[in-house]
């Protein structure tokens, strides 16, 4: 029984509860209400707190909690990945700022008022919070601690009464979110927090003594297998300003592509060395950091090629780019898809931030994009509602210029922005006149389940063909073609004129002249183009304005 707790005892919480919620994640996506491909709650979690576990892994043998605190807090900030990662890393900030400059052991009471302080902030960094959330859990959980605290003895008691309280809260859930009680679940993220909790206590008792994440373990393993997965072998070395800033983001990137990582910090230089199936996105992902040299490309399976090939040299080192010209104003977005990602760059977006659905950019990877752009103020376009927390934390953290977040929830509303920004008007202004013509664009998908599920009046199965109109279940069906239609007729009920199809990476150029020609059919004088968006897991993105 610990009646206090040092900050090396926190700090070991800390990598506990990220084990724990790492091996857990995938219990926690399920619960993720709508059955489409995007970033689930499980996973942007575990990719939050891992970032804040390796900042407090890398502390020295005897640290404060003042530098526990700090690295927790700035490892979740950066880390930060979708709505969930975002609310996390700020109950992690509140904590931080709870314990600050307070050196002595921490007992029940400053652990109490630690978790409270760590909600207050999480609340406030929403604009309009909902009940039946992570924030209802972290706060029922806060409240049982703060009233335990001054009657029990101990740190460990007061988090087992907090847990408990947490695990009833959470099965209220449902009764505070009817889409909750329709699905048949809890929330996601409240469970997830629970997990980290629980992690922690493990660690406090004894019960968890591991001191290495999960994470790592498993890239060791992989290292030291005889056979990897993947075929290439990359090596290469990036010039970095803050190396050793920059070594936690490619590791934690090259963890979702690749295997046998290596990573070491140099003065002023990063070496970099995995095996992947797509060195592309490895050295796209480093130069976004900074130059990189010494590239070599090996195939390690060539019995995979189907005919002796010439081995080609290393690739070239590219020429360092020449800063790019200052300016006024610039923009960074988020796209999928390497058609909607041109076309967002011919329509001025400076940097273009690969995400979206599937794996959403982190804080620290939109800090680095609007880092990149030479301008004073820097408009962010999350094209995603579920980056649009993650684009406002990057905001608040860059100092040394005007960043503004236009919340734009999809890419035809990036779009939409682009093309009534006026140079002559004010930052204030254009964000205004942004914010009010994205509510004029409505926009329907087509994508696919990927589990079975109940919303609404819709019996879900996995694989059915979804069609979202405006983020929200409009269509269900088994063909793309024929929920595509159904979700234009939807989409016709707005009477607008302007109708633009992306088409993705499992259309074809043919059919979306076919759904063209459809809308054409239904509204006489309606214009209509047709572009290659190559998104994946999207067959359609349709919008009308």
């Amino acid at each position: 029984m610990s009646s206090c707790i040092s900050a090396n005892d926190f700090r070991w919480m800390i990598v506990a509860g990220a084990n724990r919620l790492e091996a857990n994640k995938q219990e926690v996506d399920e619960l993720n209400v709508f059955p489409v491909p995007d970033g689930d709650t499980g996973t942007n979690m575990s990719l939050t707190v891992m970032s804040a576990a390796r900042e407090v892994i890398k502390l020295g043998d005897a640290p404060t909690n003042t530098e526990v605190g700090k690295a927790l807090s700035s490892g979740a900030l950066r880390g930060a990945r979708g709505n969930s990662g975002v609310i996390l890393s700020q109950l992690f900030h509140g904590i931080y700022r709870s314990i600050k400059g307070k050196d002595d052991p921490i007992d029940a009471a400053a652990f109490a008022a630690a978790m409270r302080q760590g909600v207050e902030t999480a609340y406030k960094a929403v604009m309009r919070p909902k009940e039946g959330t992570i924030l209802t859990v972290a706060r029922g959980m806060a409240d049982a601690a703060k009233e335990a605290a001054p009657h029990v003895e101990s740190v460990d008691e007061l988090l087992r009464i907090a847990i408990e309280h947490g695990e009833e809260v959470l099965e209220q859930t449902p009764d505070m979110l009817p889409v909750l009680k329709e699905a048949g679940v809890v929330d996601a993220g409240g469970k997830g927090l629970l997990y980290i909790y629980k992690g922690m206590y493990a660690s406090l008792t004894g019960e968890d003594t591991n001191h290495e994440l999960l994470t790592e373990q498993a890239a060791k393993t992989a290292a030291s297998a005889s056979e990897s997965q993947y075929t290439y072998q990359v090596c290469y070395r990036v010039h970095s300003l803050e190396p050793d800033k920059n070594v936690p983001v490619l590791r934690s990137y090259f963890s979702s592509i690749g295997d046998s990582i290596k990573i070491a910090a140099g003065e002023g230089v990063i070496t970099a060395e995995l095996r992947t199936n797509d060195p592309g996105l490895a050295m796209q992902k480093a130069l976004a950091i900074g130059p990189i040299t010494d590239v070599s490309v090996e195939n390690k399976k060539p019995e995979l090629i189907p005919k002796p090939v010439k081995q080609e040299e290393p690739a070239p080192a590219p020429a360092p780019q020449k800063p790019a010209e200052h300016k006024d104003f610039g923009f960074v977005a988020v796209s999928m898809g390497e058609g909607l990602t041109e076309l967002l760059k011919d329509l001025g977006a400076d940097q273009v931030i690969s995400g979206g659905q599937t794996m959403n950019p982190s804080t620290e990877d939109v800090l680095n994009a609007v880092n990149a752009v030479n301008a004073d103020c820097v408009y962010i376009l999350p094209n995603n509602k579920n980056i649009i927390l993650a684009a406002n934390q990057a905001a608040v953290l860059i100092k040394d210029k005007k960043v503004l977040v236009v919340p734009t929830r999809n890419v035809p509303q990036g779009i939409t922005a682009l093309l009534n920004f006026t140079g002559e008007f004010s930052p204030e202004e254009n964000l205004r006149n942004m914010e009010e013509m994205i509510q004029e664009v409505h926009t329907g998908m087509t994508t696919f389940a990927i589990r079975d599920s109940h919303l609404g009046e819709f019996s879900i199965h996995k694989d059915d063909i979804l069609g979202m109109l405006d983020g929200e279940l409009n269509q269900v069906g088994t063909d793309p073609e024929e929920v595509s239609r159904r979700l234009v007729d939807a989409l016709l009920g707005y009477h607008k004129d302007l109708f633009t199809i992306y088409f993705g990476e499992d259309s074809t150029e043919e059919s979306a002249n076919k759904l063209a020609d459809y809308i054409r059919s239904c509204s006489k004088g309606c214009e209509v183009e047709v572009h290659n968006g190559g998104q994946p897991l999207y067959h359609y993105i349709i919008s009308v304005e």
